[in-house]
């Protein structure tokens, strides 16, 4: 049996609807279908989600875990929302918010372009160097975070560039001087 999709899924504020196959999820200010699988059944009780499956069959437990860990991301994403934070550090490194794209600064002879996709929203401190990036879908964040991170990825030496705010940079020593 799979161990994470038998576990039932807590609702919170959001309002779920199952018509056959397909699991109508809305809140305050989003909304989605989400579809199963033939071999996987979705029932509701005591406001929470459960995901069933029949079948002994490996390839459909294993779609069992993986539709269950969509769902309750999906539901998370849209009860609570979900954040990614990115760090840019080097001199004159920055990044701006104009509108629906951010402008960077990151020492090459031009300004960079990036436009948000929707449903991505990004907030920038004063100084240009702390970058949140807040929306429902997990996918789109993480994607948008490591586009945004491949502009100018830490090189080891300075660790200047973009870097995920939980990653470590491992630095190597620079040239020693020969006696």
């Amino acid at each position: 049996m799979s161990k994470i999709g038998r576990k039932p899924i807590d609702l919170g504020n959001v309002k779920a609807e199952v018509k056959g196959q397909e699991i109508h999820l809305s809140s305050k200010s989003f909304s989605d279908v989400h579809l199963l699988p033939q071999s996987l059944k979705a029932e509701l009780e005591d406001n929470k989600l459960k995901l069933i499956c029949d079948d002994a069959i490996r390839e459909n437990k294993t779609l069992w875990g993986l539709h269950r860990a969509l769902l309750a991301n999906k539901i998370k994403g849209f009860d609570q929302g979900f954040e990614r934070e990115l760090n840019i550090t080097g001199l004159g490194f920055k990044g701006v918010l104009s509108g629906e794209k951010i402008v960077f600064s990151l020492g090459f002879s031009h300004k960079i372009d990036f436009p948000l996709p929707k449903g991505i929203k990004v907030e920038i401190d004063k100084t240009g160097q702390i970058i949140k990036i807040k929306g429902s879908e997990k996918e789109k964040i993480g994607l948008v975070a490591s586009k945004i991170r491949s502009l100018r990825p830490p090189e080891p030496y300075k660790a200047t560039g973009i870097k995920f705010a939980d990653e470590t940079i491992i630095r190597k020593a620079g040239k020693t001087k020969a006696a």
